[in-house]
């Protein structure tokens, strides 16, 4: 271990990640991406873009670091959703999650997994998969409502990739 720096503590600390809302209206029909976990915890369960924050990383760049990694995904404009942070939404321990959301366009829409995602997947948002990883179910549904609380989702439906 290596030696203590100035201005650190001896108590427990929360881990920070990012997770990625990422929508895409095929269609005419809005999908949301996710990544079927092939590590545990939650192997085999699906679940948004998204991990762990570096610690010399910005938010965003985390967040499109692991969208990229799990989905081959690049260029992506995120913008800052919500803050997750109820205790014992992860098994390892404390964990607080900053969600970032996007509507990607024509042609951004071919993804691939990698990292550790075992598949990525589009689902239309009327037919996600029922118990998501961690509390993402939480996640996804606060993003949908903000999805569909844009004044431009009509027009997004009616303009599909």
């Amino acid at each position: 271990m290596g030696k203590r720096r100035k201005y650190t503590y001896d108590w427990p600390r929360p881990m920070v990640t990012v997770d990625a809302a990422v929508f895409a209206f095929i269609k005419g029909q809005a999908h949301l991406l996710l990544i079927n976990r092939a590590k545990e915890p939650f192997k085999g369960k699906w679940a948004l873009p998204g991990g762990f924050v570096e610690m010399d990383e910005e938010l965003a760049d985390a967040a499109a670091r692991e969208l990229a990694e799990e989905t081959g995904l690049t260029g992506v404009a995120l913008q800052q959703m919500h803050t997750f942070g109820n205790v014992g939404r992860d098994p390892r321990g404390r964990q607080i999650t900053i969600a970032y959301m996007s509507v990607v366009t024509r042609g951004q829409n071919k993804i691939k997994a990698g990292d550790d995602a075992a598949m990525a997947r589009w689902f239309d948002i009327e037919k996600l998969p029922t118990d998501l990883a961690f509390d993402h179910d939480e996640v996804v549904k606060f993003a949908i409502k903000k999805l569909k609380g844009k004044r431009i989702y009509r027009q997004l439906c009616k303009n599909h990739i």
